[in-house]
This record gives C-alpha cells, structure tokens and sequence, in this order.
C-alpha cells in the first residue's frame, strides 16, 4: 500500500498520511484529501509504504489536480524555507501557490489566447486612424512590430487595448488564435532598433556574470542611480535567452513592474514575457504561474512571491534594489526573497546578480569579504551625476505655515520658468501626523493602537496608518471643547496644498498610497508626467526608486531628520540608501541635476557623505560600528514576537518562554522581553524577545529546539511567530 505524506495549509508541522487508491501518488503533486468534516487541496511531499496509523483510520486521496508535479528544486526550497524561518511545512508550501489553483474543484488551464494580425490587418498603418486616436494607432503599430499580441502584452500596454483587440477581431483585422504550448523559448529576434552603447563599466559586468553561466556564481552590482543597471539586466537576459533558458527577475514594488514590463517589450517585441504579483486577476496570475511552471516563457518579472515560481528552464536570477524591505515578508512566512534568491541560485548552479545603488550592508559586507562577486557602475553614462547641496535650517525655525525654505522655493519656481519638473519628497502621507487642542493639549490618538491619528484634509478624516481606523474630524476638543484644533507636523496633502496656493501657475501632483489607491491611478500618473503636464511632484517612497522621469532636474528633501533619532540601529543604514534612491530622480538625461536637502544637522556624517555620494565610505564607517557594537551582519538574530488581548498575557507568554529556553547552548544570547515599538496595534497588546549568536548553525539548532517546546506548551489567548533575520526590532 503506498502511503503519501501530504502537507496541508494548516498551522501544524507535520504532515499527514493518506491512502493512494487509484495509483501511487508522486512527490510534488497536489491532490484533494478530506481533512476533518471539509476537502482541502494538499502537496505530496513524500510517499512511504507504511504509515504509523491504523490502515482503518487511514483516509483515501480524493483525486490529483491536473497540474503538472513540482519538481525537486522547488520542493527543496519549500522544505528549507519552512526550516530556515521556523515555520510550518504545509503553510510554506502554499505561500508562492495562486489561489485559483488551491481549490478542490479546479479542472486545468483554461485555453490560453494571442491575437494576430490577419492580411487584412497588414494593410493597416497608424494613419489610418485620426491623430487623436492615439491608443488605436499605438496598437497597430505594437502588432506591425512584434505580428502577434497575448492577453498579457495587451494589458501592459493599455488598460482598454484588449477590449479594442476584441473589436478589431470582429472587424476581421486581427484574429484570436490558441497560444503555443511550449514556444521555442530559443527562437527570439534580435533587440529593437540599435543598442546603446555599454561603458566599459557595463561590459565589463555581463562579461564577468556571463562567464558564469551554468554555475552558482552569487555577484554585487553596485551602480549609482542612472548608470545603467538595467541594460546591464538586459544584456545578461538577452544571453540567457539565446540559450533557450529563463530569466528570474524580482523587483521590490509592484508599481515598478508595469514598467520594466513595457521596456523590456519595447527591447524584444518577441520575448516571452510575464509578471507575477498580489495586483493581477486571479484569472490572470494563475495562467502566469502555470506558463512559467511550463517553461513557456523567458523571463518572469515579479515581486517576493515570485520566488516560490518554478521554472524549469531557470538559468538566471536577478534581484534588483536589492536592499529594499519590501523582500522580506513581515507576517506569516517571515521569508526574504533575496536570500531565498541565493539559496535558489545555489541549489540549481545558476548565478544570481543582486542589483544596488546602495547595497544592504550584508550584501555589501558578502561582496568585500569575497563571497559575493563585486562589479561596479560608478558614473552615468548618459548624465552627469546631480549636485547634492544642503539647506541649513538650523535658526530658521520655520512657522507651522513655511513648509519649504526660500531658497528651495527658488529653486522650484526657476525649474517652472524653465519648463523642467521637480520632486517635493516627503515620507509622510496626510495632511498633518498630529492634531492637537492648543488649550489643553489634547492630541487625536487611536483607540485601537498605540498610535496618533493622521490628519486626511481631503476626506475630513482621522486615519490610523497602523489598524486602518477612521474617525470624522472633530468639530471641537472632545476635552475641552475649545475649537481651535491644530494639525502640527507636514504630510503630502499639506506640502500639495501649500505648494498650491505659492504657487499658482505651477501644476502640482501627489503620489502616495491614498492618490493611487484606485485602478491604473499611478500608471495614469506616469503618463501625465512623460507628456509633461506636471511641474512639481510631491510624493513618498513610491517616487524613490526605479522611475525615469528625463525632465525631473529638481529634487527637495523636507524634514530627513526624525530618523537620525530612531532606536532602531538599522535607521542610518536605510535612511542614506532612501535619500540616495530619491536623489537619483534628478537629472537622468541631458539636463543637469540638483537636490537640495533641508535639515538641522547638516554636519552629520550621514549628510557629509550623502553630498559627496560615497556610499562605499559610509558603509565602511557603519560595518565598523556594527562590529563594536556586535550587530549583524556579525552576528545572527530571530525574535519571538507575540501579541494578545491582555498585556499581561502577551507578558507572561514571553517570560514562560525564556524559562522554556533555559541553559540551551552558550552560544545564545536571550534578552528580556519588551513590548514592541508600537505597543498595541488593532486592540492587540504587541511584545518580542531577542535572541542572538555569533553562530547561524548554532542558532537555527537553538530555535528548532525552543520553537518545538513552544508549540508543545500550546499558548492559549496569544499568537506568537518566530522573526528570523529580522529587519524591524
């Protein structure tokens, strides 16, 4: 009898046994099993002839999703990510698995579709279409270059190309035919139009990671913002392409994916080409998945999940902005994509390029230690570097109503004079972080965390940016009743405003997370910005990194300082790699650049080095400390994170598991439990305790022990999850 050991997305560690009746089950397929009073899709990771419980009690596999087993690899790097991050096997297994495939009742693929050019559509050129048809004859153009168009290509390049591809099907000029099952992934045309030109720089780096093909050769690609990076990512996949073989490319926004998508298809109209995020159709996302489970396509574009994509034609893996904590997932499966990356480049020999302008300081430490290959891009080859210069705003103590200093204000409206545009960056979405009574002293906080509300101007509202609560904004103090309610502090919404009013012959646009909540807003956004009907961009971290905008010459950093005063000894690290990415905004083409920083502290060894933009000296500076102070990367973390109702439930958990620690090794290091940074978050009291080694082997051993005292003890009224490598303390 052949007994398959299935894993279930359940939280519990083990597997669970079920009777094969029809056939032997095979590792790495997904079968329907009965679990408890309800049917669950489950992976075979293991079959075994016997099984510890009775043959009577042992239940019988329902029936095999037609979808094709995973192999090997992928089954490995599911088993050591369950391993790795200390979480159970059977959630781990269906974190990176779309959720059209998990149900029971799933029959297969649905027919995929591409549209052709029929003779009649041949004929066509863009004039036959009115100029202001402009989507129209864009299409016609796309279909004359590349013959053919998929579902996919269709939507990168307009939301509405599809239903006008549906039309033309009618119209006769195009025709919807089935997708080729598996393409000759080796079959592609050469680039579109001439290539740029590479810097020795740039040669020098496909030279040395193409040398590599066909072995785990992990490298460092350090490239100041503009210098090039992407071709370079271009040139290695057009190589890798070549050989009939896929390209892994990861990306840390889900915004950057629309247009690394649109250039790449510019590049090679003929490429196959998909992406794989949390914003695509499940429809969608689950025929991306299963193409690229195929092999059918030649580079897969996509975000942290993508990781867990099998491909298996896999030749090549990039990460690109390496250092952005958008990789590391921060609940469920705690993972970091980049250094599952690794792991995955290692256990199929392929090579992996971690892409950077400000590498993280482990990666930057693994590549001056010589486990990582290192290659640098050090100047633009189309742009000179932009000027970095700081305000001193120190005596200036700016009114509540003064946002920006004069001297920035020039600098802005001489860019409008000159019709370039310019970037007001802020970190702080709202209008105002505090709303506070002038005669009491009442401040707006959440009832649920532990948390000020934010001011929203817009939408009249108090929001928590932490549990999402809202609340109206109040007529008067709810203490006092005095109505002369003050919002201190600047966000988006009050820098937009302001720029407004000072400003009136300029048009201003913001981005941040409430602009582009609705569908296609930031792709509609970026279009505004090309054509150049936007002066002054005010906007968050989402303007930070990886947008080409050729006319942005001006960039104004308001209000750096706060994290200079952070508890977290990660706060130096991420805020010169985010004032260096936003820097980067400025001056990408022909026209020179300049940022301007407003701060108090401008003689801080952080902003010296940012002037001078030498990352290389201040990572040196920092590593340096970190080593003194004993922080990773030369040492290694987790932290028990827990969180309850009660506090002093949440408490006594953490206490009880120090003591289930005990003497467990010397090599460990466990400090007191603490409540988290934010205390209570959506009415739930938060609490973490530290553990540390100079040893990874002897810390994993620690927390696979420790973790299964914990889930023996069976914590009732508190949830609790093992944080390993941490990225927030």
């Amino acid at each position: 009898m052949a007994v398959a050991k299935v894993a279930l997305d359940c939280p519990v560690d083990s597997l669970f046994d079920y009777r094969a009746v029809a056939r032997p089950p095979q590792i790495g397929e997904f079968v329907v099993v009965p679990f408890g009073k309800r049917r669950d899709v489950g992976l075979v990771l293991d079959v075994a002839e016997h099984s510890d419980i009775p043959q009577a009690r042992l239940r019988s596999i329902e029936s095999v999703l037609p979808i094709e087993a995973l192999p090997e690899t992928a089954l490995s790097l599911i088993r050591f990510a369950s391993d790795y991050y200390q979480h159970p096997i059977g959630q781990t297994a269906f974190v990176g698995l779309p959720a059209a495939l998990r149900r029971v009742r799933y029959a297969g693929p649905k027919p995929q579709w591409r549209y052709v050019l029929t003779q009649a559509g041949i004929g066509l050129e863009s004039d036959t279409f009115p100029p202001k048809a402009l989507l129209k004859r864009k299409l016609i153009e796309i279909f004359r270059l590349r013959g053919f168009l998929d579902r996919t290509a269709l939507t990168a390049v307009s939301p509405r190309a599809l239903a006008l591809a549906q039309a033309w099907v009618d119209e006769g000029w195009i025709a919807k035919v089935p997708q080729p099952v598996s393409p000759d992934l080796a079959s592609i045309e050469a680039p579109n139009g001439p290539q740029p030109e590479l810097t020795d720089e740039q040669h020098a780096a496909v030279e040395s990671v193409a040398a590599a093909f066909g072995k785990y050769s992990p490298w460092l690609l350090e490239g100041v913002t503009g210098s090039g990076k992407t071709e370079v990512y271009f040139r290695l996949i057009e190589r890798i392409a070549a050989q009939g073989l896929q390209t892994l490319l990861m990306v840390p926004e889900i915004n950057l994916t629309p247009q690394l998508e649109h250039r790449f298809r510019e590049r090679f109209p003929a490429l196959q080409l998909i992406s794989l995020h949390s914003n695509l159709a499940e429809g969608e996302r689950s025929a991306n998945w299963l193409a690229a489970r195929a092999g059918n396509c030649h580079v897969v574009i996509g975000t942290r999940l993508s990781i867990f994509t099998s491909m298996p034609k896999l030749g090549l893996i990039i990460v690109d902005e390496e250092q952005d904590a958008s990789f590391k997932q921060q609940d469920g499966l705690r993972y970091s994509a980049r250094d599952l990356a690794i792991f995955q480049a290692h256990s199929r020999n392929v090579p992996v390029v971690l892409g950077s302008a400000t590498p993280s300081l482990e990666t930057y430490h693994n590549a001056r230690t010589g486990r990582f290959g290192y290659l640098r891009l050090s100047r633009r080859p189309l742009a000179t570097q932009a000027s970095i210069r700081l305000l001193d705003m120190r005596g200036q103590a700016t009114a509540q109503s003064q946002v920006i200093c004069e001297e920035a204000m020039q600098a802005l409206v001489a860019r409008v004079a000159r019709r370039e545009q310019s970037l007001v960056f802020l970190n702080r979405r709202g209008f105002a972080p505090i709303l506070v009574c002038g005669a009491c002293g009442w401040n707006a906080e959440c009832t649920r965390c532990s948390a000020r509300l934010v001011w929203h101007s817009r939408d009249t509202l108090l929001r928590c940016h932490y549990c999402g609560h809202e609340e109206r904004l109040p007529r008067n103090c709810p203490s006092c009743g005095n109505q002369d309610l003050k919002g201190l502090g600047h966000g988006t919404q009050r820098v937009e405003e302001w720029l407004t009013e000072r400003m009136p012959q300029a048009r201003v646009l913001r981005i941040d997370r409430d602009s582009t909540r609705r569908k296609h807003a930031w792709r509609t956004m970026q279009d505004e910005i090309r054509a150049e009907r936007v002066d002054v961009l005010v906007g968050t971290q989402m303007l930070a990194k990886g947008h080409d905008f050729p006319k942005l010459t001006l960039v104004v950093i308001v209000s750096p300082d706060n994290a200079l005063f952070s508890a977290d000894f990660r706060a130096a690290e991420k805020l010169f790699q985010q004032l260096m990415q936003v820097a980067g905004r400025a001056g990408r083409a022909d026209l020179p650049g300049e940022v301007l920083v407003q701060t108090e502290f401008p003689d801080h060894p952080l902003y010296q080095a940012l002037v001078r933009q030498d990352y290389r000296s201040f990572a040196d500076e920092l590593l340096d400390e970190r080593k003194r102070a004993g922080f990773p990367p030369y040492v290694y973390q987790a932290i028990l994170r827990a969180e309850s109702q009660s506090e002093a439930t949440m408490m006594e958990f953490l206490e009880h598991a120090v003591t289930l620690a005990g003497s467990d090794s010397a090599a460990i290091t466990l400090y007191d439990p603490v409540p988290a940074t934010i205390a209570r978050v959506a009415g739930h009291h938060r609490g973490q305790l530290l553990v540390q080694s100079a040893s990874r082997a002897e810390l994993q051993g620690f927390l696979s022990r420790w973790r299964a005292r914990l889930v023996e003890k069976k914590a009732t009224r508190v949830r609790w999850s093992l944080d390993v490598d941490p990225l927030e303390i």
